[in-house]
């Protein structure tokens, strides 16, 4: 008998204990981590990834075939423009030069000749023809009187006539020959003609050998270099890629679900992967105006105004794009939120220790928080969803 009034003690202690402990559980519910409602500006933002890009990059290359005797740059080196990349064997077009330049005297002094010399001398023949002529016609003058008083015959009045007529065909090719030799004339407009071409040609040999010599157009890196010393190149392949310096450009890919959120001139805050703790401003500048079908995403390009030191191209980099920006604004963790893509979003809120359905009405989203059009007010409490066996009327408290 005490045996058993022993044993009833201590079934009694235990289920006091258990109701001690269970009590508060099953009477007011479990102890939930609720989420508050705050007050706060906030701001909506794309993330993306991408790439450090130069707006265009210089594709370098021979414009003559030639064998290659140096290459006085490394890749991923720094040039200024006029800096020789890539010198090619320049023996054979520095003898078409001086050929050149040859024949650009001769046809200079051809032309001299003709001014000094031949000019002059045609106006002394025409001098001579003209007498010559003039002596002649006098003659057949004088030959014509006395014919008519009986003196000659007509065999000499004749020979007269041809005379003046040889005298006027030699005067008239003297004149066509001095003609020709004057500034305006055939021989001279020629002997110009041979002079320009030679100085074009000369100009073309000049040209040739300035391309012996490939040199930077503008300042940049040399990102890549695909020729050797000995190699033969020819013109059309690409022997390096030059990136310009200073303006510089980061290529992201955004989810097309968001591009309605994109406009041109939104601020962004970047990162390199490689340096995630030192970000820096970029703005959005372009957006295709196509989307990629495979991937479901849209390629935009941000202008990176003061690149920092580290920026190299082609670097993995993180875009946050600033898409909306509220002041005062109430937020909620998006954890919070039931059917937030739904027209009829909710939450459970907590009120006066139980669980109630609230409707909400949502704004902004970014970041893991929702921004709170109306439904709750600033320190209100809601459950998380997390809390999988909270309904509209469950008993809950606070977890402290």
């Amino acid at each position: 008998m005490a045996k058993r009034w022993r044993w009833g003690l201590v079934l009694a202690a235990v289920a006091a204990a258990l109701a001690v402990w269970l009590g508060p559980r099953l009477v007011l519910g479990p102890e939930i981590a609720l989420l508050p409602v705050v007050q706060r500006d906030f701001v909506q933002t794309v993330v993306a990834s991408g790439h450090v890009e130069a707006p265009h990059r210089v594709d370098i290359g021979a414009q003559i075939t030639g064998t290659v005797k140096a290459v006085p740059v490394a890749e991923g080196q720094a040039v200024i423009a006029g800096q020789a990349l890539i010198e090619l064997d320049s023996t054979e077009l520095r003898v078409a030069l001086q050929q050149a330049e040859v024949a650009v005297a001769q046809a200079q002094a051809k032309l001299r000749q003709l001014r000094e010399v031949q000019l002059p001398v045609a106006e002394q023949s025409l001098r001579q023809a003209q007498t010559t002529l003039d002596n002649a016609r006098a003659q057949l003058q004088r030959d014509q009187d006395l014919f008519k008083q009986g003196f000659i015959g007509q065999a000499a009045l004749d020979d007269a006539k041809k005379s003046a007529d040889l005298a006027e065909a030699q005067w008239r090719s003297v004149q066509k020959q001095f003609d020709a030799a004057k500034p305006a004339g055939s021989d001279a407009a020629v002997a110009e003609a041979e002079l320009a071409q030679a100085r074009a040609s000369a100009d073309m040999a000049r040209a040739k050998l300035r391309y012996a010599s490939i040199a930077a157009p503008v300042d940049g890196t040399l990102i890549s270099r695909d020729v050797e010393p000995g190699d033969v190149v020819q013109p059309g392949k690409t022997l390096m890629l030059l990136s310009p310096a200073g303006a510089t450009q980061l290529v992201v890919q955004i989810d097309e679900k968001n591009l309605h959120l994109l406009a041109l001139g939104q601020k962004a805050q970047a990162s390199a992967d490689a340096y995630a703790q030192q970000r820096f401003g970029a703005e959005l500048e372009y957006i295709n105006p196509g989307v990629d079908a495979q991937r479901g995403s849209v390629e935009v390009k941000l202008r990176v105004p003061a690149p920092p030191a580290y920026l190299k191209q082609d670097m993995t980099v993180s875009v946050d794009i600033e898409v909306a920006h509220r002041d005062h604004a109430i937020v909620v963790p998006a954890e919070a939120i039931h059917e937030p893509d739904s027209a009829a979003p909710w939450v459970l809120r907590f009120d006066g220790g139980q669980a109630r359905k609230q409707s909400v009405k949502l704004g902004l989203r970014s970041g893991g928080l929702a921004e709170l059009v109306d439904g709750l007010k600033p320190g209100e409490l809601v459950v998380p969803l997390a809390a999988a066996n909270i309904h509209d009327g469950s008993r809950l408290r606070a977890a402290r």
